[in-house]
């Protein structure tokens, strides 16, 4: 089995390479073909989604039975003047991907984000959901699912929300620092989401493989389509944020505990509008695979207690 992980340099590209080693025999690719921490025995390949002729030459090199599309243009606000390449990888890319995989029979991971919805809902989205992005990223991401979806190849494409890790560039690594520098942070209270770890969303990803290879042609098509993969229940980022803090100062790692204010959308503006409600329904998955998508605090206990056992923190 060859599994395809593109994108294997960002938060959740490095723990799909991990995750997924055990089913088969996994190509790591990113943009300059580098080692990628955490996943020593994986191959080395380039690719670069904004370079559609070297995602086209590795696929045809190599000819993987799955990929697993974690590469994006994740800039939210740079996007709305950067719309072209946000386009060209988030959409096109992902088209040419899918009609590859269309031809060789190849299964496509993709994932895509709570920004292809308007943000205005009070109860968590369904996967049916009518789609309404107010942003340039969000428009470039529904192309994306729109193109995979009517490609006629074998996919999975799971919505999910809020990721973080405890490596990369987040929100959660990002309020660790400040932590440690501010006497005070002021953090918005009225975008409501669900915090959801790369651990989990790799996890999910190795649950839905391994059930659609098990599965029986007719049994494949029935699971194939969308899914939101998202941590279970809801907070604010104030409220991400608190619990961040909290945690890392019970845990000692925090010379000071600093305040967190909760701040209005509008006393943070941002070139792109960002969802005031990005909570996704998540039971369809559950049902689906018999994998429990826990409360959003779990995970961040499990990041943090892995933060601290290796002296991130």
């Amino acid at each position: 089995m060859k599994i395809l992980v593109l994108g294997a340099g960002g938060q959740l590209g490095r723990q799909l390479c991990a995750e997924l080693a055990d089913l088969g025999e996994v190509t790591a690719a990113t943009r300059e073909g580098r080692p990628v921490d955490g996943a020593p025995d994986a191959c080395l390949a380039t690719a670069d989604l904004a370079a559609p002729d070297s995602v086209l030459d590795l696929l045809d090199q190599m000819r993987p039975d799955i990929i697993a599309n974690a590469a994006a243009y994740t800039a939210v606000d740079a996007a709305e003047s950067d719309e072209a390449v946000a386009w060209a990888i988030n959409a096109q890319a992902v088209g040419d991907i899918a009609a590859w995989a269309a031809r060789h029979g190849s299964l496509v991971l993709h994932y895509s984000t709570d920004y292809v919805f308007d943000g205005n809902a009070r109860e968590p989205y369904p996967e049916d959901a009518p789609t309404s992005p107010a942003g340039a990223y969000g428009r470039s991401k529904l192309e994306g699912e729109v193109l995979l979806a009517s490609s006629g190849a074998h996919y999975l494409l799971f919505r999910t929300a809020w990721v973080y890790a405890p490596w990369g560039k987040n929100f959660l690594l990002t309020m660790l620092r400040l932590a440690g520098e501010r006497d005070e942070l002021r953090v918005v209270a009225d975008q409501i989401g669900a915090p959801t770890s790369v651990a989990l969303i790799a996890q999910a990803t190795r649950v839905a493989i391994a059930a659609w290879l098990a599965a029986l042609p007719r049994e494949r098509q029935v699971l194939e389509g969308t899914y939101h993969v998202v941590a279970s229940g809801q907070t604010s980022w104030h409220g991400f944020a608190q619990a961040i803090v909290d945690a890392a100062a019970s845990a000692g790692q925090l010379a000071r505990h600093p305040v967190v204010m909760p701040i209005t959308t509008l006393d943070f503006p941002t070139p792109a509008r960002r969802p005031a409600y990005s909570v996704l329904d998540n039971r369809k998955f559950q049902h689906a695979f018999g994998f429990p998508l826990p409360d959003w605090t779990e995970g961040l206990t499990q990041v943090m207690n892995e933060l601290c056992e290796t002296k991130h923190i």
